[in-house]
């Protein structure tokens, strides 16, 4: 210890003076606050962080390089002395937090659209009260074939993970495969058709076709109608004239009539939960 702090410290001692209840220092002693020499610190930060940098080709940083790390070393750009760990704490005080993309933004609603949904309700109620299927139809995302890394763990053993490809690039022989699925309203139990091919209304209509042939006419032996739910969009769009015409070869097969009712544009999915 140098012997100039030891005789200051004897000075304190013979003073009688103290700290204070509950400190080791008077106030005033320690080094001042980063942002009480660097006055325009906290400006720089949040200009990086703000909404207003985001896509900004000119911003130095963009939103999915906004680490703490990468915040400091612009801010260092810039001309500040600054660690990541203190950036975290300003961030902090200024009352941000790590955030992830929320899905709340939609798009303009049609003064009918509760009209329409009441509308659907109606007709599936209708449709379980006569004893008749009602189904909800629906393209589910496209699937590439092959060892590419999926979502999920699984129990194996240690130090030896299942090796997949680095790169989900489709594989020319193999492909995609798209998956359309049929969803009975009533029992509560969905249907996936598995094509190789396009995501066509051919395809949309021979899933549904599929799921009457293997399950729907031994479960509504008496049925005589089909009452189909869908968006507007894709394989089963409401404007899609192939869709309607393929519909209707399946009416003729099968005798059945069918009634499709669309739901409103934006809405892709409407069932219940389980």
């Amino acid at each position: 210890m140098s012997p100039t702090t030891v005789a200051k410290g004897m000075r304190e001692i013979r003073s009688g003076d103290t700290a204070g209840p509950g400190r080791v220092r008077r106030p005033g002693g320690g080094r001042p606050k980063l942002i009480e020499t660097d006055l325009t610190l906290v400006k720089d930060l949040e200009a990086l962080v703000g909404d207003e940098a985001r896509g900004d080709p000119e911003s130095p940083l963009l939103w999915t390089a906004k680490s703490v790390r990468m915040l400091a070393g612009a801010l260092r750009e810039k001309g500040h002395r600054v660690s990541h760990e203190t950036v975290a704490k300003l961030l902090r005080g200024l009352g941000y937090s790590l955030q992830s993309n929320r899905k709340t933004l939609e798009g303009a609603s049609h003064p009918d659209r509760d009209a329409q949904f009441r509308h659907v309700n109606q007709a599936v109620a209708a449709a379980h009260a006569a004893g008749q299927p009602a189904v909800s139809v629906d393209t589910k995302k496209k699937e590439l074939i092959g060892d590419f890394k999926n979502a999920g763990r699984e129990w194996r053993p240690k130090g030896r993970p299942v090796e997949v490809r680095t790169k989900d690039f489709k594989d020319k022989q193999l492909g995609k495969v798209n998956p359309y699925g049929i969803y009975d309203l009533a029992l509560d139990e969905g249907y996936v058709s598995v094509g190789i091919d396009a995501d066509t209304a051919q395809f949309a209509v021979q899933s549904i076709r599929s799921w009457w042939q293997h399950l729907g006419e031994h479960r509504y032996p008496g049925a005589t109608t089909l009452t189909i739910t869908a968006d507007c969009g894709g394989s089963n769009g409401n404007r899609l004239r192939l869709w309607k015409t393929e519909l209707q070869r399946l009416a003729d097969e099968t005798g059945l009539q069918i009634e499709v009712c669309h739901f409103p544009p934006g809405t892709s999915k409407w069932n219940k939960a389980a």
